[in-house]
């Protein structure tokens, strides 16, 4: 099995990055391509949410540079705020070629915030959003009651979605961008990670990104 990234981060690049944190719009970009590069020859298939952001510069980065795989998670059947807001990016183009190569249906915006981090074996967070920061703690929440840490309450990871693989693999992680946040994770949620097991690496620069995602990978041969 190929492992899989789950990208998030904020969507508001201009309010977040160059006006919240002070990226520099070039320094931005580079860091960008950076992590983009590293994730197309680290042989791992990255999943986001098909919107502005982010995670979309870094998956048309990817598309570039590499033929792996890249998959969008889009409540297709969302009856209360839609998704056609979302159809530039569902059907977006680089170079010719589709920038996603498939879709899950994650049936409405709930269950999307919800479970989008459990498509992956890795969160690589790119940013402290509001959405971001749901989509981590739901994705470790739900992570909590597949390893039965809440034994009230019987959960498993295909009845909830079949696509769903947190920690099949490999112990389910956060690697978090350092450039791209101001501070480190809350103490209380840190805590709560490690009671599961999970794992979570902060990381300085692409390089190290690379070193992080080796490691994982190796876990996986074990």
């Amino acid at each position: 099995m190929v492992l899989r990234v789950s990208l998030i981060g904020a969507g508001n690049i201009r309010y977040h990055y160059y006006n919240l944190l002070k990226i520099n719009e070039e320094e931005f970009k580079k860091e960008i391509e950076k992590i983009a590069k590293t994730l197309a020859n680290s042989g791992y298939e990255i999943v986001l949410l098909p919107d502005r952001g982010i995670s979309f510069e870094i998956a048309k980065e990817f598309k570039k540079l590499s033929k792996g795989k890249v998959i969008g998670t889009v409540p297709l059947s969302d009856k209360d705020f839609g998704i056609n807001h979302l159809k530039p990016y569902v059907g977006a183009e680089v170079n010719g070629r589709k920038v996603f190569d498939e879709f899950i249906d994650t049936n409405n915006w709930y269950k999307q915030d919800l479970t989008h981090c459990i498509f992956g074996d890795v969160i690589l967070m790119l940013g402290n959003s509001l959405g971001s920061l749901g989509e981590l703690v739901y994705g470790f929440y739900l992570y909590k009651l597949f390893i039965g840490d809440k034994p009230e309450v019987k959960a498993k990871r295909k009845a909830i979605h079949p696509e769903a693989r947190a920690g099949e693999k490999v112990p389910f992680s956060v690697v978090v961008y350092e450039p791209f946040i101001k501070e480190r994770l809350n103490f209380e949620i840190e805590a709560y990670i490690k009671k599961l097991n999970g794992n979570i690496y902060y990381v300085k620069n692409s390089e190290e990104l690379k070193e992080v995602l080796e490691k994982i990978k190796a876990l996986a041969r074990d």
